[in-house]
């Protein structure tokens, strides 16, 4: 299978020609040919024990960066489901909304709208639902 490709390195682009059979791969940049072996990613990585334990999400939401809270869409007592927006905040000029990370009842609000925030602070608490697994 070939391919040509334009990849721009340090601001100078080149045309790249690419072959591969295999796990083997072959470019050929302005008449230098490199081969380059790539592993089958598949047929390498360790498999995945069967029945293992999920990790226990956490229901505690809070920024990866400082911001300012917009608008908070939960009370407390609240029941939300996994990726329902609870939080918008802005950051760095731009509006995200904050999806719950679990399902569950909003035990914490920490956060009121216009309040600037740092990051890492918890802003919502959600006790997530017992599961099935959880429960045998």
């Amino acid at each position: 299978m070939s391919d040509t490709r334009k990849v721009v390195v340090n601001g100078t682009e080149y045309e790249v020609a690419l072959e591969h059979e295999g796990t083997t791969w072959t470019a050929t940049v302005e008449g230098d040919t490199f081969v380059i072996e790539m592993p089958d990613v598949q047929a390498t990585a360790k498999p995945r024990r069967a029945g293992g334990r999920k990790k226990k999400k956490s229901g505690t939401v809070s920024a990866n960066i400082p911001g300012k809270v917009v608008t908070v869409e939960v009370e407390e007592g609240q029941e939300v489901v996994e990726g329902q927006v609870i939080l918008i905040l802005e950051a760095m000029k731009m509006q995200n909304e904050i999806q719950a990370p679990v399902s569950g009842t909003v035990t914490a609000v920490h956060c009121s709208e216009g309040e600037a925030i740092e990051a890492n602070v918890p802003l919502v608490v959600i006790e997530p639902v017992a599961t099935e697994d959880e429960d045998a």
